[in-house]
């Protein structure tokens, strides 16, 4: 894990695994690494089709079946990372580009190579490429669509130094919750991280919860460098953040994926096939893509039931988890691997049980219009009998009030007496009116 200084100190969530098979990356204190990219190239398999390549990741969180209930549509996730390439073959037309909120750290006229940030956006929303679109990356969500909002740096910019030193960005990513939350991003990934928890970033994302946006971020990969239980990263470990580990094709913990009481859920984070920019395909592991995963999975339940409120969509797939731990939780894999198909169930239970049907209704719970109350029952005699009571009560209390009117108003002219004596009887104590 690298570590940066500065007043955004982001750590990298690349892997310590990739870390060491790719030792050209140049990972070092100073340096922003994003979570586990590896050298654009063509995907594993000596020319095997990169969508063979992806089945195994996509079998592994179900999303083959869940895609005959929600492909994503009508969902915007927002992707914060080091940029997007809208030009993807496999995400092409599907990506919006807001600001970037590290101009100024790269020289003038360089190009960013948007590298991490493709390849997170398309595990999420991919949509394939070539005839068909049955080459290319699929991701979880097809049918949703990216806002790309650009607040790190992949690490071979030259603008690291700067973005990492120069107060002038050290908001770039409260500033990028804060853009993605109010320009119609229902989820926002950040596959991104930090050791120190800022005020800004805090208030950010209590300003997307407000907004009614659910954010799922990468739970960081220094578990192989670390203690029993690694240092809290932020924004995963801020409350209502979905805080995401790596697992293994064995359904355990990846050994760099970081381990405490913040972790949420799990996905796939080792060997992941991802899309990158200029045509390119990616293999990278760490906690980003995992954190992907879940961001794909949350955008095909908000699609299917819009209805239900971010913490209903958090619990839909909290409560449909696979490969649960034995004692219900670990701080390893949190509540088990997210499983797409099994939280859109999860889901539309949670949509058929809410009690009232408007009460998910406004920005807060996700959207939908409250309907009338409906009177299933009403008992004549009983509401006649309560409703005499009631007036006998009622006829009680006013008699009750006018005598202390009346009381009232004679203690204060009691009172008015006493102060028209003048100052120095003032102190006397109240003996009422004469007569």
């Amino acid at each position: 894990m690298v570590v940066l200084t500065g007043p955004v100190p982001v750590h990298a969530t690349l892997a310590a695994l990739a870390m060491a098979a790719l030792p050209w990356l140049g990972g070092h204190p100073g340096t922003a690494v994003p979570a586990g990219v590896s050298r654009p190239g063509p995907a594993p398999g000596a020319g095997a089709p990169v969508r063979a390549a992806e089945q195994a990741q996509l079998k592994a969180v179900d999303a083959p079946a869940a895609w005959r209930v929600s492909q994503g549509r009508g969902v915007t996730v927002g992707v914060l990372d080091t940029g997007v390439d809208p030009g993807a073959a496999d995400l092409s037309g599907s990506v919006r580009t807001g600001p970037d909120y590290t101009l100024g750290a790269d020289p003038a006229g360089y190009r960013p190579p948007q590298l991490h940030g493709t390849f997170i956006a398309s595990i999420i929303a991919g949509h394939g490429s070539g005839p068909g679109r049955g080459g290319g990356v699929i991701g979880v969500a097809p049918a949703a669509r990216v806002l790309s909002v650009r607040v790190i740096l992949d690490d071979q910019e030259p603008g690291v130094g700067p973005y990492n030193t120069d107060t002038r960005f050290a908001d770039a990513i409260g500033r990028g919750i804060r853009y993605a939350a109010s320009h119609g991003a229902g989820i926002i990934n950040m596959s991104l991280g930090s050791v120190e928890p800022t005020r800004a970033m805090q208030a950010a994302l209590a300003y997307a919860v407000s907004r009614g946006v659910l954010v799922v971020a990468s739970a960081g990969n220094s578990g192989a460098q670390g203690p029993a239980y690694t240092p809290y990263s932020y924004p995963a470990s801020f409350a209502g953040v979905v805080s995401v580990a790596a697992m293994n094709d064995a359904g355990a913990r990846a050994p760099f994926s970081d381990r405490n009481s913040s972790v949420v859920l799990s996905a796939p984070g080792v060997a992941v096939v991802g899309a990158g920019p200029g045509g390119t395909y990616l293999q990278a592991s760490g906690t980003s893509p995992a954190s992907a995963f879940v961001a794909g999975v949350a955008a095909l339940v908000r699609s299917a039931y819009p209805g239900l409120s971010p913490a209903q969509v958090q619990q839909a797939m909290i409560s449909s988890a696979a490969r649960r731990p034995a004692a219900g939780y670990s701080p390893d894999t949190g509540f088990g691997e997210v499983d797409a198909a099994a939280a859109l169930r999860a889901a539309g239970r949670l949509a058929r049980d809410t009690p009232v049907a408007g009460l998910a209704a406004g920005r807060h719970f996700g959207g939908g219009t409250p309907g009338p109350i409906q009177v299933t029952h009403r008992d004549e005699t009983r509401i006649a009998a309560l409703g005499g009571i009631g007036a006998a009560g009622a006829a009680g209390f006013l008699a009750a009030l006018a005598a202390f009117a009346v009381l009232t108003v004679r203690r204060l002219r009691g009172r008015r007496r006493v102060a028209d004596q003048g100052p120095a009887d003032l102190g006397q104590p109240d003996q009422g009116p004469a007569g």
